[in-house]
């Protein structure tokens, strides 16, 4: 069984690791500004709901799959409930977990605040409950989208037997983001990412139901990890060294 590795804070002023925000950043910035950006254009545009959700879902499919490929150095996480989800499997020690939230929390903030001024102050929508749908329905939509997410990314990334599926995990994860936005869209909004939703309830300064998108992305996200770690992953190399955090 997988342990979770606590690190230490001296990991912070490692190369790799200052590296690895820098492109976790990066690569995150570029996400939430592509798929924002997309739900913005579609509002400006008047686009009928069916066309509108499709061009997001689109949008975002799109911009996941280049974006994990081209945050390699990072792990092109995009995403608190993956990083979640990868520390529950070992893969990622505590301390640089809670660098990459900030980092992530950071890069969407910034996405939000510059699409907002290069639109001329357009609203930008966040993630709430359609009409109809209560908080657990809400909370469990967000559980079984983030946890089919995770389940992809390990089954097609992180899992050293991926056999056939090695190289196309990038691009099979931004087709189930893709999936999974036709899918709930309507009813949760499909944010599947803590960061995802933070930037623009931020910019809006609209929080309606926003606590939703952060517990059912962790729950599923971490529930993923776990779950496929232990009991689908069979390894033969060393997991990361579980230490006490020093400061």
């Amino acid at each position: 069984m997988a342990k979770i590795a606590l690190g230490t804070s001296r990991e912070a002023a490692e190369p790799d690791c200052i590296k690895a925000l820098i492109v976790e950043f990066i690569t995150t910035f570029l996400f939430v500004f592509a798929g924002v950006g997309s739900a913005m254009a579609a509002d400006k545009l008047e686009a009928s709901s069916l066309v509108g959700l499709f061009a997001v879902a689109i949008a975002h499919a799109l911009v996941v799959s280049v974006m994990i490929s081209a945050g390699h150095i990072s792990g092109g996480h995009l995403n608190p409930a993956v990083t979640l989800g990868l520390l529950f499997g070992g893969h990622i020690t505590v301390v640089r977990s809670i660098l990459y939230w900030i980092d992530q929390l950071l890069a969407s903030s910034a996405a939000c605040f510059l699409l907002y001024y290069l639109t001329g102050g357009l609203t930008t929508p966040i993630h709430s409950l359609a009409s109809g749908v209560d908080y657990l329905q809400g909370v469990i939509w967000e559980i079984v989208l983030t946890f089919s997410l995770l389940f992809t990314v390990y089954a097609t990334i992180v899992d050293p037997k991926k056999g056939a599926l090695n190289g196309l995990g990038p691009t099979l994860t931004g087709f189930v983001v893709g999936a999974n936005i036709l899918a709930g869209g309507a009813f949760s909004g499909a944010s599947m990412n803590p960061a995802r939703s933070f930037g623009p309830a931020l910019v809006s300064w609209d929080w309606t139901d926003h606590w939703v998108y952060w517990v059912g992305p962790l729950i599923g996200g971490g529930l993923a990890g776990f779950i496929y770690e232990n009991f689908f992953i069979i390894r033969t190399h060393v997991p990361i060294p579980t230490e006490e955090v020093r400061f």
